[in-house]
């Protein structure tokens, strides 16, 4: 059947005893519905996204509300024709989002967190309050696509926020911020650091970016471009108005192309913008560089 796959994308933050251990028994559960995927599981929760049968995936889900470890998990559901990973990996974190900060400086998002708006609030807010939106994702992703006017941080990993945030917004905290990532998870933590470095008025988008363009009263209103995820997909819709476009180019011919691609080079592997007709003629590596050096 064409669509008897789903596409499960989940978070909660809630402690988990022996966070090791539950992985253990995680994995066995999983490789028993054959589902495919990556899952974090840390002493603060569990992070994951996965693919499977529609009948796996609503065992599965079923099985998460049921556990007292995971109770309460909202689930972000795509629905496939086929399973949206190769394989399947469940590991063991201490963090299952990580800013890089010590211990004692560590946000946990049960006590301090931006508040959180819905699709329709976020969208007022836009529109309304002149706010300063902030990407909480890394560059990568904030390339092939972002709200219109937020500011995307050159960042290659979410650790690096917290420096990024005391080098470039130290002077705006009287400001209204809103932070947005892709399912939510991270603004979590992004917010919630926000708030304590002392900014005075701080949201997030519930949800992130995938609930934003499911909703049926915003469908993605301001985003433009794709949403990146990390699955075979790569990009997915995320506007269904009028405002939709594309932001990203082809790097060798700048053409309009949201179609990412690894460079050829195995040393590099780097994500690059290429259009089929350039990945025809020019090849898949990312620079002149790559290619030589693959040659050498």
């Amino acid at each position: 059947m064409p669509d008897d796959f789903q596409i499960l994308l989940y978070y909660r933050y809630n402690p988990i005893p022996d966070a090791e251990g539950f992985a253990e028994e995680h994995r066995s559960f999983c490789q028993e519905l054959e589902l495919r995927g990556r899952i974090l599981i840390g002493d603060e929760g569990i992070n994951g996204t996965v693919s499977g049968t529609t009948a796996a995936t609503e065992r599965y889900m079923e099985a998460l509300m049921a556990d007292e470890r995971t109770k309460g998990t909202e689930f972000k559901i795509d629905p496939a024709s086929e399973h949206s990973f190769k394989k399947l990996s469940v590991k063991y974190r201490p963090e299952i989002v990580t800013l890089g900060l010590d211990q004692d400086e560590d946000i946990d998002p049960n006590t301090v967190t931006g508040k959180r708006l819905s699709p329709k609030e976020w969208l007022e807010a836009m529109e309304t309050e002149d706010p300063i939106i902030i990407d909480g994702r890394n560059d990568y992703e904030s390339a092939l696509g972002h709200f219109k006017g937020a500011i995307c941080p050159d960042v290659e990993n979410f650790r690096d926020f917290p420096q990024w945030i005391q080098e470039n917004l130290a002077d705006v905290k009287d400001r209204k911020v809103l932070t947005y990532c892709t399912g939510g998870i991270r603004c979590e933590k992004l917010s919630g650091y926000l708030v304590q470095e002392g900014f005075q008025d701080v949201s997030q988008l519930d949800g992130g970016i995938v609930k934003y363009g499911k909703d049926p009263e915003t469908r993605g209103k301001n985003y433009d471009g794709l949403c990146y995820v990390f699955d075979e997909r790569i990009a997915v819709e995320s506007n269904f108005t009028e405002t939709r476009t594309i932001i990203s180019h082809c790097e060798k011919c700048g053409e309009k192309c949201a179609r990412y691609r690894n460079c050829a080079w195995v040393e590099c592997n780097r994500q690059h913008f290429l259009c089929e007709r350039c990945e025809e003629t020019k090849g898949r590596y990312c620079s002149e560089n790559c290619e030589h050096g693959a040659l050498v």
